[in-house]
C-alpha cells in the first residue's frame, strides 16, 4: 500500500470522526441552546443577607450589613467589567474592571466604602434588598442571565438554598 494511498484512508477517517462529532453536538444546538461559555455557570450567587441585622435606620454600618456574595467556582479568575447584579425595583451595580479570582467570593455591600478584592460598594444611602421578598439577578456584561436567588413570595418552589428558604436558579442559560 503506498503513503499516499495510506494519507488519504487516514485523511477520510478522521473527516468521518470529525462528522459523528459534530452530529453529536447537533441536537445541543438545534434545541436552541446558546452554547455557554465555561465560567458562565462557575459564577453563582452564593449568598444573600437581604435583611441587615438590628435595626434599619440607614446608618452606612446597617447599609453594609446588607449584601451579596458572588462567587467562582471555578479555577481561573472571570473579568466581571460591566456584570450587573439587580433586584426587582431595578436597583442595579455594576462592576467596574474587577476580576474575580479563581475559587473566590466578592461581597457586594449595599452602603459605602473602600473597594478591595473581596469587598465592593454599591456607595448607596438606602436599602436596596427588600426583607419580605425580591429577587437578585447576576448578568454578564452582554446582559446574558447567570443567576439570581430569590426570597420571600417570589419564591418559585420550596427547594432551600445554603440552608435557609431562598430559590437559588442559575445554569448559565437564559
Amino acid at each position: 500500500m503506498s503513503v499516499s494511498v495510506t494519507a488519504r484512508r487516514l485523511t477520510a477517517a478522521a473527516a468521518v470522526a470529525a462528522a459523528a462529532v459534530g452530529a453529536l453536538a447537533l441536537p445541543a444546538a438545534a434545541a436552541g441552546q446558546p452554547a455557554a461559555r465555561p465560567h458562565d455557570r462557575a459564577v453563582v450567587i452564593s449568598d444573600v443577607q437581604y435583611d441587615s441585622p438590628g435595626r434599619d435606620d440607614r446608618s452606612n454600618w446597617s447599609l453594609n450589613k446588607e449584601w451579596v456574595d458572588v462567587t467562582n467556582n471555578s479555577r481561573r479568575a472571570v473579568n466581571l467589567d460591566g456584570w450587573t447584579l439587580s433586584d426587582e425595583a431595578g436597583h442595579t451595580y455594576t462592576f467596574d474592571r474587577f476580576r474575580l479570582d479563581g475559587r473566590s467570593t466578592v461581597r457586594v455591600h449595599t452602603g459605602e466604602g473602600r473597594d478591595r478584592f473581596a469587598d465592593v460598594y454599591q456607595d448607596r444611602r438606602n436599602y436596596v434588598w427588600n426583607n419580605d421578598s425580591d429577587t437578585a439577578t447576576l448578568r454578564n456584561d452582554h446582559g446574558r442571565f447567570i443567576d439570581e436567588v430569590s426570597w420571600g413570595h417570589h419564591r418559585r418552589d420550596d427547594r432551600d438554598h445554603r440552608g435557609d428558604n431562598r430559590d437559588h436558579r442559575g445554569d448559565g442559560h437564559r
